[in-house]
């Protein structure tokens, strides 16, 4: 009896799940950024900031370095107020490199904050291209390839390329609006 019931189940969940079967496209929205040159100009500039900030935060290590190797060769020489000045000044330099490292290069820094906003506007551009390609070719589903969700998918199922078409005929009309 339970197996009949198990039977009947699975047969009215099959035979729901095929009327209702929606068609299911995906997308690698990391190729299309990859393929957007506003994309890449905005990702050369967050790099170039990033190279800035890793070169003053080598310069500080470096100056640091150099102070506490003095301070620990002439440790044995200095005494009293000039002990603990210089003492305070190797220790002041590492607690800025640390929070200059925190603070730019950290989880919640300002690295992080500025690859969130690069990011946001090219998500959104990329969102409304996949919402026009899936209403146009009836989609009920996206999935992303970038994820490495998708373990097989077939050439026909991969909409990549007219997000990407929607995307970049979208930046050569305002290119034309602004000439």
């Amino acid at each position: 009896m339970k197996t009949l019931k198990a039977f009947i189940f699975l047969f009215v969940f099959s035979a729901f799940s095929f009327v209702n079967a929606q068609k299911i496209g995906v997308v690698d929205t990391e190729y299309i950024l990859g393929m957007l040159p506003q994309y890449k100009e905005a990702e050369a500039r967050l790099n170039s900031q990033i190279d800035t900030w890793q070169n003053e935060l080598q310069s500080q290590q470096s100056e640091y370095e150099k102070k506490r190797s003095a301070f620990e060769n002439e440790k044995v020489l200095l005494i009293g107020d000039q002990l603990r000045l210089r003492e305070k000044e190797v220790l002041d330099l590492e607690k800025n490199i640390k929070t200059t490292t925190s603070l730019r290069f950290g989880s919640t820094g300002e690295i992080s904050k500025l690859r969130a906003n690069l990011m946001t506007p090219f998500q959104d551009q990329i969102w409304a291209a996949i919402q026009r390609m899936s209403e146009k070719n009836g989609l009920g589903m996206v999935l992303d390839k970038t994820d490495n969700n998708v373990i097989f998918l077939q050439k026909r199922y991969d909409y990549t390329d007219k997000v990407l078409d929607i995307l970049l005929k979208g930046s050569d009309k305002e290119k034309k609006s602004k000439k």
